[in-house]
């Protein structure tokens, strides 16, 4: 009972700079290693026993999650940064196409994104990324940029798509960047 008590305690400034340390390896890790490096590999590149790390994250699963919702986060954090863009189209294409990029490059975050679950309906950083990438399309919509026939939920379908299609593409070095055709898709036509 006094664990409960005390895990809600904020992390004292030198456990909180353990706990980025360890998550920016991991991050590190997952990147290069994939889900194959152990606990003790994270704890040695980061310069800590392994007990820190166990103490911040009880499982590699845990630890790697962690890592994976913080780059979403970071996704959504970005859309809010570009919800006041001055130019709203290429805002919101820019950001499909960063995202895109971005997670491609991971496996694990492809994983996280194109299954759903951590992005499950009804969790609020679901709801966060639908926000805000819904404020991105809404904008684009307006000034005749994107089409007016897409929903946020359709633009969240079509990005997971993407990343499976990245993916394939740079499996058989495929040099088509498939961010750029969904994105054309995605644009207003003009007639």
């Amino acid at each position: 009972m006094g664990d409960d008590h005390s895990s809600a305690r904020p992390l004292r400034a030198d456990a909180r700079r353990n706990r980025e340390r360890v998550l920016q390896i991991a991050q590190e890790a997952l990147a290069g290693d994939g889900l194959t490096i152990s606990f003790d590999e994270i704890a040695r590149r980061a310069g800590f026993g392994v007990g820190t790390v166990y103490r911040h994250f009880p499982t590699k699963e845990a630890l790697f999650e962690a890592v994976l919702l913080g780059r979403i986060e970071r996704f959504v954090a970005d859309a809010r940064a570009l919800a006041t863009a001055e130019d709203p189209g290429k805002a919101f294409f820019g950001w499909f196409a960063r995202v895109t990029e971005q997670a491609a490059a991971s496996q694990a975050l492809c994983d996280m994104l194109e299954s759903g679950s951590v992005l499950r309906p009804g969790s609020t950083l679901e709801d966060d990324f639908t926000a805000a990438l819904g404020r991105l399309l809404v904008r684009a919509q307006r000034v005749g940029a994107a089409r007016t026939d897409l929903t946020a939920h359709d633009v969240r379908d079509l990005l997971r798509g993407c990343l499976t299609a990245e993916r394939r593409a740079r499996a058989r070095g495929g040099a088509l960047r498939m961010a750029d055709v969904i994105c054309d898709g995605m644009r207003a036509r003009t007639s």
